[in-house]
Order: C-alpha cells, then structure tokens, then sequence
C-alpha cells in the first residue's frame, strides 16, 4: 500500500517508516499538519498513519476533519499520547478509523494497518496510472506503451510512478531525491540523470512521440502532448 505518515516525533517517524516499508508498503512522511494535509489532497494514498498533535497549526483531527469535508475516504489510523476514552472518540467522530496509543508495539500498528488496507471502499482508488499510451500497474507492478510490454527496474518503477503521478508538471531532482531515492540530501552525484536517461530509452524509444522530457535547470516532466 502507499501510506502517508505524519509525524512531528523524528524517532517515532523513523520507527514507524523503516517497518512499514520492510513490510512491502511505500510510505511518504511529512513533519506537520500543513504539509501532511498538502500531502493528502494533492497525492493519493491508500492510507494515513497521523499523530493526533502535530505542529503547523493543523492537527491530526483538523487534517482529517478538511479531508473528509473535500470527499477523501483514504482509512486513518491515529497515534497518540492522549489515552482518554473522550480523546478517541474524538479522533474516530473526526473521521479517523482507528486509534492507537503511544508508546505501542510495532507489530499491533501493522496488523491494524493491514486490517485497515482490507476494508473494501465504495470509492477505491485506481490502481492505474495513463499518460498517452503509456500505462503503469500499481498492483501488478507492469509497464506497457501502446500494448507493448516495457521491462523496467525496481527503481525505474518508482521513478516513472512519480513522474506520471505528477503528469504535465515539472518534477525537480530534490523531490526525485527525497521521493525515489529517500535521500534528504543531495549526494552530489549523476544517479538521476543515468536513471532517467535509461528509463528515456525504454519508454520512447522507437515512439514517435517522446514523453519524458528534460526541462534546463528545473528537472523533468512526463506529458502526452508535444
């Protein structure tokens, strides 16, 4: 699953982030309430991990109450230090899904994560993403443009995932960084650049139409039109 985490506590974030993807899910992590809820509306996610006090003037039920308001039904597990009963009805009335408390064992925040990515959803995401011809499978993990299958690395998977994520939009190499790379900073190396020029060749190659473009001292961007 794609998970968003929000939390302020950097030990806690790291606890919680190296488990969650060692389990196989891809997690995205902001530090506050304003760029978690950034986050929220602006990616899709199949779930969010959010701590109840979270700095940036918007808290944990805040967050959730604005996302349930623009139509999000992505499930929401709360962490919390706040034990009381009263707390955790507010959290759930919000709009949250479940709640745990701090401290808690590892293995109980996944087996409620994984609980919570079986409910069914009326509306469940895609699990496709399009640009043009081209199409990539977020479940089966294939790449195809114009029908024709495109064997792609791990890494490329996730680099192309982002880029079509974010179709039609400049993508700098600080967010491939931090995004594809988990890297928070810059490495000082051409990684990016042989990645994305090897993934170039696999997807435009013998197309008339290229799609990933260079965009001079910004970054790349994936677009169907020329």
């Amino acid at each position: 699953m794609r998970i968003l985490l929000v939390e302020d506590d950097a030990e806690v974030a790291r606890f919680v982030k190296k488990g969650l993807q060692e389990a196989g899910h891809t997690v995205e992590h902001a530090t506050n309430g304003r760029d978690g809820l950034f986050l929220a509306a602006s990616e899709q996610f199949d779930l969010m991990v959010l701590d109840r006090m979270l700095p940036g003037g918007v808290d944990g039920v805040r967050l959730v109450e604005t996302l349930r308001s623009q139509g999000n039904r992505a499930p929401v597990l709360f962490l919390s230090a706040l034990t009381g009963v009263d707390e955790r009805v507010k959290g759930l009335k919000a709009g949250g899904d479940d709640y745990l408390t701090k401290p808690f064992a590892f293995a109980e925040l996944l087996a409620r994560v994984e609980a919570l990515g079986r409910r069914p959803s009326v509306d469940a995401p895609s699990t496709k993403l399009r640009v043009a011809d081209l199409e990539l499978d977020l479940l089966s993990r294939a790449v195809t443009r114009a029908g024709k299958r495109i064997d792609v690395q791990p890494r490329e998977f996730r680099l192309l995932e982002h880029l079509m994520r974010h179709a039609g939009q400049v993508v700098t190499r600080t967010m491939l960084l931090e995004k594809v790379w988990d890297y928070h900073f810059d490495p000082q190396t051409n990684v990016i650049d042989v990645h994305v020029s090897r993934l170039r060749q696999k997807v435009d190659r013998g197309f008339e139409v290229p799609l990933i473009h260079t965009v001079r001292n910004a970054g790349y961007m994936i677009r169907g039109e020329t």
